[in-house]
């Protein structure tokens, strides 16, 4: 008989069933009773008293697309004669405005009687992200059954009243180190509206490929790994746009000024020189126009409140070594770091300029922080307490830090990603609101395509729950929530989602036949 490594979640005597808690994440506040109820086969939705018009089908897409999840492809054609019938949904939503800007009320109540003539649930809001939100709740209190054939909702009345703790729930991508086809990218997506993630961070170039259009500067992508491995600025507006649809913003990343040895496949001048390609050429204007150029062409598409300019693992040795920028050091009294400094600065203010705030990675802090901009967020990846010393000169933080939310170590366990806390000895309420939230990074040296989904979750949910529900609300052992996020787990595969199982580290493969809910 083979060893049973998915026993790590069997003994702890799980039984799955319909009736059992199983809504990730955690939300607020949440009751139900004991009632079954089934949906129509017409299950529709109602707007009547919403002051939200809907012009741009948001709600109406977002329902049809609730619906289809719910049957997960399954016919439904049981008869529903003599039992109590959940005809719709009421979905009242207060304010008219559709701009997802950052901080937007997430906010939503759902209830669900158990009886009425006709019986209806009902999501309120004040946003429509907000009722985004409570149609995911919802879709994961229905169940098909595969006797009657009809889709069910038990333990009615329900009544949940939730909003996120967190305005910042992101999930990097890296489309540098692999290309990720736009498919993937959606697929990607539609997965973190399951978990209700909200801030796609798409890192898009790097120094090994630029696969990006650049109207401004058409050449920078040559330096894409192939000729098919492209996004035109369409495919960026199809992304951000999708996104959009599902209550997710776009951050979109250039990593500057380091990290950009592939900008210079299309413009060498780029380059210190042609030896020593990275850092880019601090003593050029030009690197400054193609910056200004790139965020140029972003702020017509990224309409996200914050763009990400890097700003990480600069070795500047290069400058010193390349004669004209030494020479340009020299004529402006700048050493090494100082120079750094400039650079970081100086494309900060151009991202200023077009209308963004800044998120840079924490080396920018560590070593000049300071002089950077107020409207600078620092991003950190080190290592814990980089936040606590952040808020603490008044600058606001995103944590990912490295050892517990980054999704490329596999051999980072999923109760890992579930106890990060990003409030770690801030107690101060005042710089708690400074810390926006947090992110898990998903970089792509060694994931394309074909791993992707299975190496991002369910470890990104399980940090997903960390960043949304409340704090009183988040297990003090993760194993008091193995039960149900391996439930969760198995509705993503369901879904289409290609989740790997719990038990075990990043990535792992099932062990043994078995169910899903097992493993």
């Amino acid at each position: 008989m083979s060893s049973c490594i998915g026993c790590l979640v069997l003994f702890l005597g799980l039984v799955f069933s319909a009736d059992a808690l199983n809504v990730w994440p955690m939300p607020v506040s949440v009751n139900y009773g004991s009632k079954s109820l089934v949906l129509s086969k017409d299950f529709e939705l109602r707007t009547d008293g919403s002051t939200y018009i809907d012009r741009s089908g948001i709600l109406r897409d977002g329902f049809a697309r609730m619906v289809e999840t719910i049957r997960m492809s399954h016919v439904v054609d049981g008869d529903v004669k003599g039992l109590d019938v959940l005809t719709g949904l009421h979905v009242v939503v207060h304010l008219p405005d559709e701009g997802l800007n950052f901080g937007v009320d997430e906010s939503y109540k759902l209830y669900v009687p158990e009886a009425g003539n006709p019986i209806y649930g009902h999501v309120e809001a004040q946003t429509i992200y907000g009722a985004l939100h409570g149609l995911q709740t919802f879709s994961q209190l229905c169940y098909f059954n595969f006797t009657t054939r009809i889709i069910e909702l038990h333990q009615a009345p329900w009544n949940v009243i939730d909003q996120p703790r967190f305005s910042y729930r992101g999930l990097l991508i890296d489309t540098s180190r692999h290309y990720q086809p736009l498919p993937m990218i959606k697929k990607v997506i539609d997965a973190m509206a399951y978990t209700k993630l909200n801030v796609l961070h798409w890192h898009i170039v790097d120094e090994q490929s630029f696969p990006l259009e650049t109207p401004s500067y058409p050449r920078l992508w040559n330096g894409a790994y192939s000729v098919s491995e492209h996004y035109t600025m369409a495919d960026a507006v199809e992304v951000v746009e999708y996104a959009q649809r599902r209550g997710i913003n776009v951050l979109a990343e250039i990593d500057v000024p380091g990290h950009a040895q592939s900008w210079g496949v299309g413009y060498p001048s780029l380059w210190p020189s042609s030896d020593c390609q990275q850092p880019l050429d601090v003593s050029n204007d030009f690197t400054f126009k193609v910056i200004d150029g790139i965020l140029s062409d972003f702020s017509k598409v990224f309409k996200f409140k914050f763009i990400h300019l890097g700003g990480d693992e600069v070795d500047t040795s290069c400058w010193m070594m390349t004669p004209h920028v030494k020479k340009w050091l020299t004529k402006k009294g700048l050493n090494e770091s100082e120079a750094y400094q400039y650079f970081v600065l100086r494309a900060q203010n151009i991202a200023i300029s077009h209308g963004y705030d800044i998120v840079n990675w924490e080396e920018t802090f560590n070593n000049f922080g300071s002089k950077l901009s107020r409207k600078t967020v620092v991003h950190n990846w080190l290592g814990g307490g980089v936040a606590q010393k952040v808020v603490a000169t008044g600058l606001r933080c995103i944590v990912s830090n490295q050892d517990v939310w980054y999704l490329d170590h596999l051999d980072t366990t999923w109760q890992q990603f579930y106890m990060n806390e990003p409030l770690t000895n801030i107690t101060n309420p005042r710089q708690q609101k400074l810390v926006l939230g947090g992110e898990v990074c998903m970089w792509g040296e060694h994931i394309d395509g074909s791993d992707i989904e299975q190496t991002i979750w369910p470890r990104a949910a399980a940090a997903a729950e960390r960043l949304w529900a409340p704090f009183k609300k988040l297990a003090k052992d993760p194993r008091q929530v193995t039960e149900r996020l391996a439930h969760f787990r198995c509705l993503l595969n369901q879904r289409g989602v290609a989740a790997a199982p719990l038990a075990g580290p990043g990535r792992v493969a099932p062990e043994e036949p078995g169910s899903c809910f097992r493993q």
